[in-house]
């Protein structure tokens, strides 16, 4: 009997320990840092950062995502870019989607491009998310090219809403903008990264592959939507031409509630001439 006990405890315990690490893995908050160098960057442009979120998914960091903001602002953004999958269509809760971007927008321009979530709303919760964002000063491209003044010199921010990153839309904005000078575009999915780079763009921000969900040993990333099993393009940079891709991880969860070694991630860009 006392060695049953014993049993039951042990395995009381086991379970506790995996359930308090997945619950840590799922919310254990990093940034990753690049420095993007480009001749195109002026010196008044030098030290111009930008951070990136995506798929956060209605995930919660704090209550009211107070770490999420907390840590942005320790980052002192000029910009902050929302890649897609603010909300997730499986568990959608508007509210928390909302509150983040009010609040987001409180440290410094915000600018949002679609996910494929957004898609999958039902259109009147897709009305409210946009009407609401667009209330609290965030800024929503959809097929929209925009110019970002730096002091006297500026560059091009380029956002493709998530049913046009495979057609011809990238290729018609880039044409109205100047190509001396840098153009950077935000898109929900980075497995279309050879079309991005055969318009000649310099630098591309994506999320969508949520880091391979699960990162093992000797093997990497194990699956992502839309590139199946171990993709290609999960996170980190990637180039391609002239093109310079950084995809992040993501910050929640849609289908598969947990993640593996492989932290939500915030990404901090830093322009250098």
């Amino acid at each position: 009997m006392v060695c049953w006990i014993k049993k039951k405890f042990i395995i009381l315990i086991f379970i506790l320990g995996i359930v308090l690490f997945f619950r840590y893995e799922n919310h254990h908050l990093v940034v990753s840092c690049y420095s993007y160098q480009n001749d195109k960057i002026a010196a008044e442009m030098d030290g111009y950062r930008i951070v990136q979120i995506s798929d956060l998914h209605n995930a919660k960091f704090g209550q009211n995502n107070e770490k999420l903001i907390r840590k942005i602002t320790s980052l002192e953004p000029d910009m902050i870019v929302v890649t897609g999958d603010l909300v997730d269509s499986n568990h959608t809760d508007l509210d928390i989607a909302i509150h983040f971007m009010e609040s987001a927008t409180q440290i410094c321009p915000v600018y949002y491009v679609t996910g494929n979530h957004e898609y999958w709303l039902d259109e009147k919760d897709r009305t409210k998310l946009y009407t609401e964002m667009e209330k609290a000063g965030v800024f929503l491209l959809q097929n929209e090219a925009v110019t970002i003044s730096v002091s006297e010199t500026f560059f091009s921010l380029i956002g493709l809403d998530d049913r046009s990153l495979s057609d011809g839309t990238l290729s018609s904005l880039v044409q109205d903008c100047d190509s001396d000078y840098l153009r950077v575009v935000l898109a929900h999915e980075p497995q279309y990264i050879e079309k991005y780079s055969q318009t000649g763009v310099d630098l591309v921000l994506c999320g969508h592959a949520h880091g391979g969900q699960f990162i093992l040993p000797f093997v990497g990333a194990v699956a992502a939507p839309d590139q199946g099993l171990f993709p290609k393009y999960t996170a980190g940079e990637y180039r391609m031409g002239n093109t310079t891709m950084y995809v992040s991880r993501g910050l929640g969860n849609s289908v598969i509630p947990i993640r593996l070694f492989n932290d939500p991630e915030i990404v901090c860009v830093e322009l250098r001439g």
